[in-house]
């Protein structure tokens, strides 16, 4: 309305729109601040400018390198920069000066005429094993990935790329094993990765603990497939999905599964290729005929890696199949094995052997040995005492009860093993007589069903028993061994804050053992071959946690002696002893291992003058190529002579160890120590691998002093690398 003209036709005979105006801009300027710049006016005429000020801008802004927004960066910007080619010569991964670097290959040093000559996309780098794995491995652990990387790169034996890992038991096989995959996987001379692929095989109740173990050291750098379970459409399904993977960045490079698994899926694991193959507890391939040793044997996998805290070395054949499988035909056929190892050394160690055979035995003994290191490496558990605490293994030696007593001379007197090896071979009867002697003197109640049932060599036998006996409590006092147990575990529940494992044969055994600990209201786990994988894996890492209530660990040697870590207890009681001293080795190693921080007792019960204390002799034996028997029972006659086996059948009541006795210790007398063990160059004793010998005043081991007068006869001390540092 303000801004209308007015016309002729107004009403409004008073306005005057001139002067409204410049009153109403008036006072807008006396409002403006002197402080305000004046607005610039807008226009619809852009503004250009000057040509070469924006070229010399923009050329300005992209002569500037890029930065990583992290303070000091100095390091790589990754394998490739962003699409484009990198210039200049090839470098390691990690820096192979760096301080405290395991180098495990330097290229050869060439002149600075010769490099300039050389092909830049073809000079080798170094191979440096990576920081986050260096920093945790210990001396012996960084020999160890040094040979196994030389092995399986064929630079120890030409177009040989296998190895056996033969370190005792708790040396840190898997550490070694796990950073010689990765440095494999990210890695080589070539400035690429040397494998894609990775399978890990091992025992069913050790797939969990691999994962963890390849979790624990390298974190999230790399993400494993392990396989413990499923329907067999799903498994072959991942296993397909694994195997098909190929190229640089495979996204599972590493798969862990069981032998058992791997057998029943081996038609998808052989369609293709993998780059290594890691066989943990390899000494199961020891049988070159059996379903997984043939299965493993046929994978399309040239380097192979076979883990073994026990390897074979009584046995030559078996031997020949654990160096055969990772390096087959450094040895040559079976055949020509035999002919040109095995017939030479058997015949030089006969008893009638001539000199001139013994000597040619010996000479294909140190061949043999000779060609077998190349591709082994094993070191003994002497470097484990400047990391871990001290170890005391002990002996025990206990008394029969008379119940015992009375029932094993009994069966000796009615089942007659001894006169049904008079025709020179072990038969059946025989066999199963060792099975019930064994039993016997782990508690009656074991062999309680048989004498209910009036079997051979145990007829009458119920007379023996106490009235109204039952087998649904257990009775330590009708056991010399489970009284010996029963004092110890109430002794460490009282004076300690130490927790127990139980390791047993028979899981009739562990069976005694729940009873005993419902008894005495002891809060305990069982693991034996019932117990699912998945199960295994938690049941172990909670026992480990310090703060769990469990006291005791029970568990079959059959179905977990190899490969645990149950570093939670610090005292290992071993009840009943194994004819293959490999077994009872791995059972023992169980807590005595790295991560562990108190001192370990380990006690080994014996029955005294019993078949038991027989085992003992046998597995302490250096017999050289049959020092034991292997596996089976059914081997015995093939480790025995007929005197040997009727021994095993006699019972000794007159003595506190047959052992002792037998072994002639020249450092007791009336079974006492008397002076220092001599050194091993002036000991003609088998006892020379025991440190001392004790009677009860003797026992540097308050919980095994206060169970001596239940039934324990005898102790042996075993000489460890502590002892003889002079820790103990």
């Amino acid at each position: 309305m303000a801004k209308r003209k007015q016309g002729p036709d107004s009403d409004d005979e008073d306005w005057e729109p001139e002067v409204a105006s410049q009153s109403k801009r008036n006072c807008r300027e006396n409002l403006i601040s002197p402080f305000r710049k004046p607005l610039t006016p807008l226009t619809n005429t852009p503004v250009c400018a000057d040509g070469n000020e924006h070229e010399d801008f923009i050329r300005k802004i992209l002569s500037k390198p890029f930065k990583v927004p992290i303070q000091n960066y100095t390091g790589p910007l990754g394998l490739r920069a962003l699409g484009l080619k990198r210039a200049g010569v090839r470098k390691a991964l990690h820096d192979p000066f760096e301080d405290g670097a395991l180098v495990l290959y330097e290229p050869p040093a060439i002149s600075a005429h010769e490099l300039i000559k050389a092909d830049k996309e073809k000079l080798p780098v170094h191979v440096v094993v990576d920081p986050v794995l260096t920093k945790v491995l210990r001396p012996h652990q960084r020999e160890g990935v040094k040979f196994l990387w030389d092995c399986v790169t064929g630079r120890r034996i030409e177009n040989s790329y296998g190895c056996i890992m033969a370190d005792e038991m708790g040396l840190g096989k898997t550490l070694q094993c796990i950073t010689l995959m990765w440095t494999l996987l990210k890695q080589s001379p070539d400035f690429k990765p040397e494998i894609d692929k990775v399978i890990v095989v091992s025992p069913s109740s050790l797939v969990r603990n691999w994962y963890n173990e390849v979790a624990k050291w390298l974190g999230g750098r790399v993400q494993p497939v392990a396989i413990d379970g499923g329907s067999k459409e799903e498994i072959d399904r991942k296993l397909e999905n694994f195997i098909s993977q190929h190229g640089i960045r495979v996204p599972t490079p590493i798969l862990i599964i069981s032998y058992e698994t791997f057998r029943l899926h081996t038609e998808v694991l052989h369609k293709g290729k993998v780059g290594l193959v890691i066989c943990d507890e390899g000494h199961r391939l020891k049988n070159s005929d059996n379903q997984t040793y043939q299965a493993l044997n046929s994978m399309n996998a040239q380097r192979r890696v076979l883990i073994s805290g026990t390897p074979i070395q009584n046995d030559l054949l078996e031997y020949f199949s654990l160096v055969h499988f990772v390096n087959s035909g450094i040895l040559g056929t079976a055949q020509e094995f035999k002919k040109r190892f095995e017939i030479p050394i058997l015949k030089g160690r006969d008893a009638d052997a001539s000199d001139k055979d013994r000597a040619a035995g010996e000479e294909k003994l140190q061949q043999l040995i000779g060609i077998v290191n190349r591709c082994l490496i094993r070191r003994t558990s002497d470097i484990l005492s400047k990391y871990l605490p001290v170890k005391i293994e002990q002996v025990v030696c206990c008394n029969l009860t008379p119940l015992q007593k009375e029932l094993y001379k009994l069966f000796l007197k009615q089942s007659k093993p001894v006169e049904s090896l008079q025709t020179g071979k072990i038969t059946v009867s025989s066999l199963s007589s060792i099975t019930s002697l064994k039993k016997l003197c782990n508690h009656p109640a074991l062999i309680y069903e048989k004498c209910l049932a009036g079997e051979e060599g145990f007829d009458g036998a119920l007379d023996l028993f106490p009235e109204k006996y039952s087998t649904k409590a257990v009775e330590p006092q009708l056991s010399g061994k489970m009284l010996v147990l029963d004092y110890i575990l109430a002794m460490t529940r009282t004076t300690t804050s130490d927790k127990v494992v139980l390791v047993s044969n028979y899981t009739q055994t562990l069976d005694l053992f729940e009873k005993l600990c419902r008894t005495r209201r002891y809060l305990y786990v069982r693991l034996d071959g019932t117990m699912s994988i998945k199960k295994r894996a938690k049941v172990v890492e909670r026992f480990n946690t310090p703060s769990s209530p469990e006291f005791i660990f029970m568990l079959s040697s059959k179905a977990g002696g190899c490969g645990l870590n149950l570093i939670g207890a610090n005292r290992l009681v071993m009840f009943d002893p194994d004819w293959n001293p490999a077994n009872d080795e791995q059972a023992m190693a169980r807590v005595w291992r790295d991560g562990q921080k108190k001192t370990c007792f380990i006690y080994r019960l014996l029955s005294t003058g019993t078949i038991e204390e027989k085992i003992l002799q046998r597995q302490a034996h250096k017999k050289a190529l049959s020092s034991c028997v292997v596996d089976e029972e059914q081997d015995v006659e093939r480790h025995f002579s007929l005197g040997e086996l009727r021994e095993l059948f006699l019972l000794n009541e007159t003595t506190v160890s047959d052992t002792h006795d037998r072994f002639r210790c020249r450092r007791c007398i009336n079974n006492r120590q008397v002076r220092p063990p001599p050194d091993d160059s002036d000991c003609t004793s088998d006892l020379s691998n025991w440190q001392h010998c004790s009677d009860k005043r003797g026992l540097r081991d308050p919980v095994l002093q206060a169970s001596w007068d239940a039934a324990v006869s005898f102790v042996f001390h075993q000489r460890s690398h502590e002892d003889q540092r002079g820790v103990v």
